[in-house]
């Protein structure tokens, strides 16, 4: 066989115009992804907030870290999502900050509330719930490599 007759034959071979129904994302992408990624970002918020206040202030209440853990997602979420592309003079790498600060605020307002405690022990608490967030987010992203 030729190599001309094996290139018409590869011209024709024509690709498939629209997805399986088995091939397209299992959340869609819509209010579902979204209620998804809030209940999954709240439960790692609040996990982390009460290894971070068992740590700090003693035995807790796992109730606690509960009621502020979805305070913390419900901001990073939707300033992460909405915050910064409304927003059309923010470059990329100040909205993040933006976004960061915010999440930590509501998170000290949420712990403070919470936890019953002034200010300066929520301060606290928030840098060591940051902490150890960021370091079980950092495990878990080299364990299962999420970006």
């Amino acid at each position: 066989m030729d190599i001309v007759a094996l290139l018409s034959v590869v011209d024709r071979v024509e690709a498939p115009t629209a997805l399986a129904p088995l091939q397209t994302d299992a959340t869609g992408g819509g209010i579902f992804a979204l209620l998804v990624t809030f209940l999954l970002t709240a439960v790692f918020y609040a996990v982390t907030l009460h290894l971070a206040a068992t740590f700090f202030i003693g035995d807790v209440p796992s109730q606690r870290a509960a009621y502020a853990g979805p305070v913390p997602a419900a901001v990073s979420i939707l300033l992460g999502r909405y915050g910064i592309e409304s927003i059309g003079f923010v470059s990329p790498s100040l909205g993040i900050v933006i976004v960061l600060l915010a999440t930590l605020v509501a998170d000290a307002i949420a712990i403070s509330v919470s936890y019953r405690i002034s200010w300066r022990p929520a301060a606290i608490l928030t840098a060591l719930h940051f902490a150890f967030a960021a370091i079980l987010g950092f495990a878990l992203n080299n364990i299962f490599g999420f970006f």
